[in-house]
């Protein structure tokens, strides 16, 4: 008998409207997550991956179908159980790097120096340690983002969002990131819902992947990621890995011509 899911999503749609007009969101949205999975959300711009993001978060609500976190042995509070982590860093240019991870630890009333020995291990899991005292313009891109998934952490939320991370980041530095992103969940344990707008990533990390196509807007596939772990570079060349790419290919209207 299977685990009780952290996460179920049935049948979720979501319309917004606008003088008198509706416009569908995203729709058939149905998934199962347990917890500490890593799932990729991909598709196309407007096919409603932000919008699943935004339902998860509790910022929309669902207009049908029924959406729940949490289970019996891991309770879920959305006011601090949930972390996020955005295409741009959003990091406070004032603040150092350190005081910019502990943020929510002080919007949520966390004991401070507890939270800032946990401030100093995270920047240690995301390679960043020794840039404590820095300033958000003293580093690269790739590093701001390293320090947003600090922050995203900082909480100890279950539950960690992540819309289009690496998207802004120049391609060798986003395969970097991709391995770092892999250690990072491994290594915390952490459940975490990936909005991507690429293939190849949404197969290199994932456990499982929901692809959503527009036109209509809709869930069109949920499948898991069955490739060995650890998982490097060398692996995006495999039969395997292109196996699961055509099949994301082909859900899309990609396929060949």
């Amino acid at each position: 008998m299977s685990a009780e899911p952290f996460i179920r999503l049935s049948g979720v749609r979501k319309v917004y409207r606008s003088g008198g007009a509706e416009f569908l969101a995203v729709s058939d949205v149905t998934m199962d997550v347990q917890e500490g999975e890593l799932v990729s959300l991909v598709g196309p711009s407007g096919c409603g991956k932000t919008t699943v993001m935004k339902i998860l978060a509790g910022l929309h609500g669902a207009d049908g179908g029924t959406v729940r976190i949490g289970n019996a042995k891991s309770p879920f509070d959305p006011t601090r159980d949930i972390g996020m982590v955005f295409q741009q860093a959003l990091l406070l240019k004032w603040r150092t790097i350190l005081d910019n991870v502990l943020l929510p630890a002080e919007i949520v009333g966390l004991p401070i120096k507890a939270a800032r020995e946990r401030a100093r291990d995270l920047l240690n899991l995301v390679g960043l340690a020794g840039y404590e005292q820095k300033y958000p313009r003293e580093l690269s891109g790739g590093m701001q983002q390293r320090t947003a998934i600090a922050r995203a952490f900082i909480h100890d939320p279950k539950l960690i969002l992540m819309d289009e991370p690496f998207g802004a980041l120049d391609a060798l530095t986003r395969e970097q990131m991709n391995l770092e992103m892999l250690r990072i969940w491994r290594e915390s344990g952490k459940t975490i819902i990936f909005v991507t707008h690429s293939i190849q990533e949404a197969v290199f990390l994932s456990s499982h992947c929901a692809v959503l196509t527009a036109g209509p807007a809709k869930m069109a596939d949920y499948f898991p990621i069955d490739l060995p772990f650890p998982r490097d570079l060398p692996l995006k060349t495999t039969d395997a890995f292109g196996a699961y790419a055509r099949r994301i290919y082909a859900k899309l209207g990609l396929g060949a011509v």
